[in-house]
């Protein structure tokens, strides 16, 4: 494969096609990450998704693979040569992290991040940072440090976030797979607004470290791709134990079977699965063209054979319980910088912070039961279905001078993060969640599918949305090109 259209042709292939076409020997490591680099030269000035970029560490980092494969072929790593990139909350060692913050602007970690070193170790090449809100604080990415991340299918509207950069990088061939964060729709929100897939593992199956609480079950970390078999091969390098994690969930692969692949169910029949099918969650604000498209995609799991039924459990108590243990966690991990350098914090970090302060010990306590009577809850509505399916989003991706929702049809929205709650209550629950393509409007704007999967079962989730991706083919349409803002 050569030409001038080579970097177009290579980077929206699969992270599956592409690490077979450097195994055949059809291509090089450093062809692939050469042509990445290219097409990130050419689209990532109208879209600012990745804001560290390592060009020249990345070519000689591809050359080394390359040496590698060709001296033992039979022993590199899942990822060998892949180009990846890794979120701007997440430590890379040697290689400029911001979190997003002025007050880190020239940060350099001396150490990388669990999943980083898990990703490194599988022969993924880092080829930069892709944007993030501060601290990963809302569903927009944009930040005092590097501005404002654009949708590549429409660069006027936002990239959600707060793995909005990887979202946007993906969708338009700049990475082949990245990571992401997510506390109240981190990872399924972005990949909503930009056509992607994001998983949320359940708590304990990717480590989290470096972490302000090491007990805190609400933030994850997880994979993100333009597919879903390209997420299971993620899962089935960055899953596993880490003695280090209080939370870590064993093998990672299936629990107490370290021979399964996250990959093994994939491509197998969903008929029979009982899914649960919901609208808006328990009376949530949807607007209407989110529920217009996701409307027409509940023929597809009876098409395939699924027994769908209109359900959801009670999740009317998750929102306290989310607003209250996500300020207690701004707390834990920012009150410290609200001290020391609250002129550069912008203002829903601030915010975030002081409603954190202001909590008692018996909203505290009231909230922590209400999240152990949710999970309990969500325990036993798994017992009759296998999945619940609703919407990723309440909104359509929005302008990006809008810095949050404020309204959504007509019901005002309290706060930064109250127009996420399809995503947020689903968190309070700890059930693992992955945001796949769910259709596009008339004007051709994304619309992301939430399917839920029973605790620590991601294996069969990861098989349900294959089945609706491959019966859709919503995640092959890419944007338009050239991309430009």
């Amino acid at each position: 494969m050569s030409g001038p259209s080579l970097a177009a042709e290579l980077c929206l292939l699969s992270a599956g096609e592409l690490l077979e076409l450097m195994r055949s020997g059809e291509l090089s490591s450093v062809e692939v990450v050469s042509a990445h680099l290219e097409r990130i030269a050419e689209v990532n000035p109208a879209l600012n998704a990745i804001v560290t970029l390592a060009a020249d560490e990345a070519i000689e980092q591809a050359k080394l693979a390359d040496r590698a494969r060709a001296a033992d072929a039979a022993n590199v790593g899942l990822l060998h040569g892949l180009p990846i990139g890794i979120k701007d909350l997440v430590d890379t060692a040697g290689m400029r992290t911001t979190y997003g913050s002025p007050i880190f602007r020239e940060h350099v970690p001396v150490k990388d991040a669990a999943i980083v070193t898990l990703l490194r170790h599988a022969g993924a090449i880092v080829v930069g940072k892709t944007n993030t809100p501060e601290f990963g604080a809302g569903s927009h990415t944009f930040n005092a440090v590097f501005g404002v991340t654009r949708n590549p299918y429409d660069p006027t509207r936002s990239a959600g976030g707060s793995s909005g950069g990887a979202a946007s990088a993906l969708a338009s061939g700049m990475l082949a797979l990245a990571d992401g964060t997510d506390l109240g729709g981190s990872l399924r929100n972005p990949a909503s607004f930009c056509n992607v897939v994001g998983l949320r593992p359940s708590p304990g199956r990717v480590s989290t470290l470096p972490s302000s609480d090491l007990w805190d079950p609400m933030s994850v970390s997880g994979p993100m791709g333009r597919c879903v078999e390209d997420v299971a091969l993620a899962m089935d390098v960055v899953a596993g134990t880490d003695p280090r994690y209080p939370l870590t969930l064993g093998d990672g692969a299936g629990d107490g079977d370290p021979g399964r692949s996250f990959r093994d169910a994939l491509g197998q029949d969903v008929k029979g699965l009982r899914v649960a099918w919901s609208t808006n969650l328990g009376g949530l604000p949807v607007e209407a063209e989110v529920l217009q498209v996701l409307g027409r995609q509940r023929a597809v799991f009876e098409d395939l054979g699924c027994v769908v039924e209109d359900a959801e459990p009670d999740l009317s108590a998750a929102d306290e319980a989310f607003d209250v243990l996500r300020a207690l966690g701004f707390v834990v991990a920012h009150h410290q910088k609200l001290i020391e350098h609250r002129e550069l914090l912008k203002d829903t970090v601030v915010w975030n912070i002081q409603q954190g302060l202001e909590l008692t010990p018996q909203r505290i306590a009231a909230a922590v039961s209400a999240r152990s009577a949710i999970v309990a809850r969500a325990l036993e509505f798994f017992e009759r279905f296998d999945a619940l399916v609703l919407p990723v989003s309440q909104v359509l991706p929005f302008p990006v001078e809008v810095d949050w929702v404020r309204e959504i049809e007509g019901e005002p929205m309290e706060h930064y993060v109250a127009w996420q709650r399809t995503c947020s209550r689903i968190t309070v629950t700890a059930h693992p969640a992955i945001g796949v393509p769910g259709g596009f409007t008339a004007g051709g704007l994304p619309v992301g599918l939430q399917i839920v999967g029973r605790y620590r079962d991601e294996r069969n989730l990861l098989r349900l949305a294959q089945a609706f991706e491959s019966a859709t083919g919503f995640g092959l349409r890419r944007p338009p090109t050239p991309v430009s803002a």
